[in-house]
């Protein structure tokens, strides 16, 4: 077994029987306050962490999936990062870190498990003449970065972008910090300072204002020019502005930045009025924490259920009853025509003439993506950047996340998702090493809204019908998108994460 390490050298808890242990499958174990899970392949037995590093979720409840290649993956039930199942190392995010391994030694059929763990080597350090820039500082960027120095290279790395935050998880933005009562209220940082000081991680916060492709020339908006040996473009999107007479009076918001949050959250009480126009994810999960706070909202949308077009008509209205049994007001089939106030926003004029109080409006329609600093002509038609499958743009350029415009099946996609963003990142930071990629697995993403959580695994195609195992008014539920020859093209679900999990893996070899 691991390590063959002698009780002598070393302190060993004896966890249970090894007939107890079920093959191929999780088993939840701890040494005094510290959860462990054990996984046994036929006569080996291996030790992990019992808490997934990125969140804290508890490993148990996931799975152990195994891949067409033979290999097994231990996937993380809350937000699908998976680990090797041989060594715990990090196969796909939104974990930055791999799971911790633990010696285990076989004595009398019972299994010992060490209370250390294992120790990873170091890898050799390459490459420590060049420079990688990375155009970004969101989860992409993250991911590059710890993706570089976990494959050993040991050059200078440039983290490039405008926001004084730490590099934080822009995802809970929406989810969990607007619902903070408190205005200074930040995301989780993504990595804390300490972090890009041990890894020699160089954050320049300034602005990009052009790319010269051929020279690989970053002009910044304040300091100097810089010429990187490869550049990663990882600028993620910005939300999309209103058009509309009154969307610059003060209280009229976006939702995309920490900035965004605090400017909401310092004006929000329990007698603001706010109206939310979009139905879309940002503005459905921006009403849940408004009404947490209990703001009064308003949603108008142009659509009559929110999410049908992505999750199906069935499981719109539910989330539109979710909301209402919450004390959301839904406007459907309806536009905003004006915003009106003196200097701050009172009221809302929708296209049908009446008039609702707004002390804050919020858009949520929508993102664009963030490529000012880059000349037209090299925009594909959905506004992104054309990528092969190293997510390669131009020769020694990367682009990856909301920006990057990836092929699959012959059509193009841009996926603003955040693990995909993570994903791609690895995918380009081991090309430009020179290192075998994985190829880009399907997009998953989750939302979570009040005390629901759904999660969806699929790339956005139209669907001809949707098929719905379990009950979608208990939010116990697996849907099937299909299309008219019958093949599932996604899948959403709420409360079946084990499913999730398997399917986060094995999707696309079905």
């Amino acid at each position: 077994m691991d390590g063959h390490m002698c009780a002598e050298l070393m302190d060993w808890t004896d966890v249970l029987a090894f007939g107890e242990l079920q093959d191929g499958a999780i088993t939840p174990v701890s040494i005094g306050d510290k959860a462990l899970v054990l996984y046994r392949e036929g006569d080996e037995v291996r030790a992990f962490d019992g808490k997934c590093p990125h969140k804290g979720a508890p490993m148990e409840q996931g799975v152990a999936c195994k891949t067409r290649h033979g290999d097994v993956q231990l996937v993380c039930p809350w937000h699908k990062a998976s680990f090797s199942a041989e060594t715990g190392r990090l196969i796909e995010p939104p974990a930055l870190d791999p799971l911790a391994r633990y010696p285990v030694e076989l004595h009398d059929g019972r299994v010992l498990v060490g209370k250390v763990a294992i120790k990873r080597e170091a890898p050799a350090p390459m490459r420590q003449h060049e420079v990688i820039a990375i155009v970004g500082a969101g989860a992409a960027a993250i991911a590059a970065s710890v993706t570089l120095r976990e494959e050993g290279f040991a050059g200078r790395i440039l983290l490039i972008g405008p926001e004084s935050d730490l590099p934080y998880d822009r995802t809970a933005l929406s989810k969990m910090t607007l619902a903070n009562a408190d205005p200074e209220a930040t995301p989780p940082a993504l990595r804390p300072e300490s972090w890009y000081q041990d890894h020699r991680i160089e954050r320049v916060i300034d602005r990009v204002v052009s790319l010269d492709t051929e020279t690989r020339t970053v002009t910044l908006e304040q300091g100097e020019p810089v010429t990187p040996d490869h550049i990663l473009l990882a600028s993620g999107s910005r939300a999309r502005g209103l058009d509309l007479p009154g969307s610059t009076l003060e209280g009229v918001h976006t939702l995309r930045s920490a900035g965004d949050v605090r400017a909401i959250a310092a004006s929000v009480s329990e007698t603001t009025s706010v109206v939310v126009i979009g139905s879309g994810f940002i503005g459905m999960e921006a009403a849940a924490c408004l009404r947490k706070r209990g703001a009064g909202v308003t949603v108008v949308s142009k659509t009559e259920l929110p999410f049908e077009k992505q999750l199906g008509r069935e499981i719109g209205t539910e989330m539109r009853s979710l909301h209402e049994g919450k004390g959301v007001a839904f406007i459907p089939s309806c536009s905003v025509k004006t915003i009106n106030g003196a200097d701050r926003v009172q009221s809302v004029t929708l296209e049908d003439g009446s008039e609702i109080t707004a002390d804050l409006v919020i858009a949520g329609i929508g993102a664009e993506p963030a490529l000012d600093y880059l000349s037209a002509y090299a925009r594909a038609d959905d506004g992104g950047i054309e990528v092969d499958e190293t997510m390669c743009f131009a020769p020694h350029i990367y682009a990856a996340g909301d920006i990057a415009s990836v092929d699959h099946e012959g059509k193009r996609y841009r996926i603003e998702h955040w693990r995909t963003a993570q994903i791609q990142a690895r995918i380009a930071t081991r090309a430009m090493l020179g290192l075998p990629a994985s190829t880009l697995s399907t997009p998953w993403f989750w939302t979570q809204q009040y005390d629901r959580k759904i999660e969806y695994l699929g790339w956005p195609a139209p669907f001809d019908h949707v098929e719905i195992d379990g009950d979608a008014r208990s939010f116990d539920f697996t849907a099937h998108y299909v299309d008219e020859s019958g093949k599932t093209l996604a899948l959403a679900a709420a409360g079946r994460p084990k499913e999730m999990c398997k399917a986060a893996v094995t999707f696309d070899d079905a």
